[in-house]
């Protein structure tokens, strides 16, 4: 069962192949709808396209309405697209989900058939993957996420800055359809109003230098004052909770883990930076900053991080962790308080 990429998707769309059946599933639902509009433009006459396009939910599908959807002939047209939504919701033994099976093994050449599972369902469907050309929609990473920023902003006819592009991204994280409405939200402004981080901030409600990885940063700085002064503003921010902070400290301490292990043997400069990159696009980290970034201030706080610190951190963290969970909400900014000073001030004493 071969599954591609979604860039792979898009190097055969862009030679203007089209399989009978296409699968697609993973985290990112607006990438697949991207995928869906891509797909019939290319199918389908747009003088036609309202003739020969048919969108539906699964659920509820019985065999009838799925043999008519897939085998209705187009109409003055070389092709007609179907698109069924929801196809997880189908239960194993669906009649429905059955009917479609049937079809999948000889499908009609005038159809496009297009399977769209959702995101809430992570596992692929064997089934449907093995009749059909599978895409596995994945989250972007931070650094492709940025040129999807500055891509969907200029259809919106938005120009948007790096500075103020990293700040969404940092804010908001790499959800497209999040990023999306937020990149909305600046394309209703009046025509030539200067994109800037500062203003971004405003319409996002997090202010430059008080997002999760502000925090992280400074804490990993040894920064204790202002850490602990990030705190109030972090947790008061939606989205925002004791346990995503840990999150993002969790991952980050294990990255300058591994990074002071390679420094340990000799490893520095750039082939560290290198060898912590290949490392976090191997296990593909979500939630942290642009990835060649991340690796670049691992490498940095590697050289004051002994890996006896970092265990020690770690310890605290998970302490943390518990803690928050058998705890009242009030109480995040105590605890979290709590670590910034243990990972922080008996270090810089001894230093």
């Amino acid at each position: 069962m071969a599954v591609q990429t979604h860039d792979q998707l898009t190097r055969s769309l862009n030679k203007g192949e089209l399989a009978p059946v296409y699968y697609l599933f993973g985290a990112e639902d607006l990438l697949k709808d991207e995928a869906v509009r891509r797909i019939g433009d290319i199918a389908l006459d747009a003088a036609l396209r309202d003739f020969n396009y048919d969108a539906r939910s699964a659920t509820g599908l019985d065999p009838e309405d799925v043999y008519a959807l897939c085998n209705t002939l187009p109409m003055m047209a070389e092709r007609r697209v179907v698109v069924l939504r929801d196809v997880e919701a189908w239960q194993k033994r669906a009649r429905g989900r059955a009917e479609l099976i049937r079809y999948l093994e000889r499908p009609a050449a005038e159809t496009v058939l297009i399977l769209v599972q959702g995101s809430g369902a992570a596992d692929v469907d064997a089934d449907l993957a093995k009749h059909a050309c599978a895409v596995r929609f994945d989250q972007l990473p931070p650094d492709r996420a940025l040129r999807w920023i500055a891509h969907t902003g200029s259809q919106l006819g938005l120009t948007v800055p790096p500075g103020a592009a990293e700040h969404l991204l940092a804010c908001v994280g790499n959800d497209l359809g999040v990023l999306r409405s937020e990149l909305e939200k600046l394309a209703a402004l009046p025509d030539g109003t200067e994109i800037t981080r500062d203003l971004v901030g405003d319409i996002v409600g997090v202010r430059y230098g008080e997002t999760t990885l502000d925090w992280r940063d400074a804490l990993l700085d040894g920064d204790a004052g202002r850490a602990a002064l990030l705190l109030e503003p972090l947790l008061a921010q939606s989205g925002v909770s004791g346990v995503k902070l840990l999150t993002l400290l969790g991952s980050s301490l294990i990255g300058v883990g591994i990074a002071r292990a390679h420094l340990d043997r000799g490893v520095s400069g750039r082939a560290l930076e290198s060898t912590l990159l290949e490392t976090i696009k191997r296990a593909r980290v979500f939630g942290l900053g642009p990835w060649g970034q991340e690796a670049r201030r691992w490498s940095e706080w590697a050289a004051r991080w002994p890996a006896a610190r970092v265990k020690a951190a770690l310890r605290a963290a998970l302490e943390a962790d518990q803690r928050l969970k058998s705890t009242t909400i009030s109480d995040e900014r105590g605890v979290l308080l709590d670590l910034v000073m243990r990972c922080t001030i008996p270090w810089r004493e001894a230093a």
